[in-house]
């Protein structure tokens, strides 16, 4: 089998990825607007669909570059290289299948990330990942500690942020309010329903469009790493066929397993989770949706009644985000070992 032809098959992977990583994370976006009954399924699936499909049209690909720049394994034999690549995106794409299948909100970027960490280090050695860490004394943010930074302070963030939006919108905005509000709350989540979901196109669908130029920059297609347009669209294409398919399991998790959501929880979820993914994607920093919108939800829930919150479940996602990089990159080394059967 020939470097073109595992290229070819790995471009094919990448959006079986970006695809599952829609109807994964499309749970994430439309659980609250489903939970608080501000549009139907159908109309939540639509509306996050067409929005979806801008964000990685129109959002830029800075953190296609972060993501496309993490490992270096251009040294390597093209064919090598590319077969490292991807083992690690089988990895994340069985580890989304699996928590998908369990209805756990897992992340599909620390899923993409360990896969290919796990990939890299045993087929060439630590060297061949640009860890980052050391720069950072010198100010410097790069490799996996820009990655590990986005992915790990962004829940954080969310959180407090959450905590402090809801806390203004009761004892301020919503201070004196009649119940009649609530139809005014549920009407604004179209607009932050559709914010989300385009922030969550710019950030999600451009890890998956730095990954395929990676791949044609190490199989000789491009000369230098420029994001090519058809990639653009084609990823964006994915992630939103992956949005229209829904990941019903999961919204029964985020949507009711955390806190019981109510309009005005709703709306600060996603007025949130919004502004933290489109700050992350300008600094170019990947961060999980999974993450931002679960933790909202419980900086909310704190805000208000922090003893209604389902710290159990929490602590159960929590869980599986901690095992997500081991357990995706265990899989990304047990395909590399079969991969290399196929590619001699």
């Amino acid at each position: 089998m020939n470097t073109c032809t595992i290229a070819t098959i790995a471009i094919v992977l990448v959006i079986i990825f970006d695809y599952t990583n829609g109807f994964h994370d499309a749970s994430n976006i439309i659980a609250t607007v489903i939970a608080s009954r501000a549009m139907t399924p159908i109309q939540a699936v639509c509306v996050v669909a067409l929005f979806e499909f801008l964000g990685p049209i129109l959002g830029g690909t800075a953190v296609a570059n972060t993501i496309g720049k993490f490992i270096d394994v251009g040294t390597l034999e093209p064919g090598t290289a590319v077969v490292i690549v991807l083992s690690g995106i089988v990895g994340a794409i069985v580890w989304n299948l699996g928590t998908w299948w369990l209805g756990i909100p897992s992340s599909s970027s620390h899923a993409l990330v360990g896969g290919l960490i796990g990939a890299v280090v045993v087929a060439a050695g630590t060297g061949y990942v640009k860890w980052g860490f050391a720069d950072l004394f010198h100010g410097k943010v790069d490799g996996v500690a820009k990655v590990l930074i986005g992915l790990i302070l962004s829940p954080l963030i969310g959180f407090g942020i959450g905590f402090l939006i809801h806390r203004v919108m009761t004892r301020v905005i919503l201070r004196n309010a009649k119940p009649s509000a609530n139809k005014w709350l549920r009407r604004t989540q179209w607009i932050t329903s559709a914010g989300l979901a385009f922030s969550h196109g710019a950030n999600d669908a451009q890890k998956s469009m730095g990954i395929i130029t990676l791949v044609l920059v190490l199989s000789g297609q491009l000369t230098e790493f420029k994001v090519p347009f058809w990639v653009i669209l084609a990823c964006a294409g994915a992630i939103t066929l992956g949005i229209l398919s829904g990941g019903w399991r999961i919204v029964r998790t985020v949507g009711f397993g955390i806190y019981k959501v109510r309009p005005a929880h709703a709306l600060d979820t996603q007025l949130t989770s919004a502004l933290v993914i489109l700050s992350a994607s300008a600094l170019g920093a990947p961060v999980s949706t999974t993450h931002v919108v679960s933790s909202a939800i419980m900086g909310i829930g704190s805000s208000e009644r922090p003893k209604a919150v389902r710290w159990g479940k929490a602590q159960e996602i929590v869980s599986t985000w901690l095992i997500t990089i081991p357990g995706a990159g265990l899989v990304g080394i047990i395909t590399y070992f079969i991969t290399r059967i196929f590619y001699r």
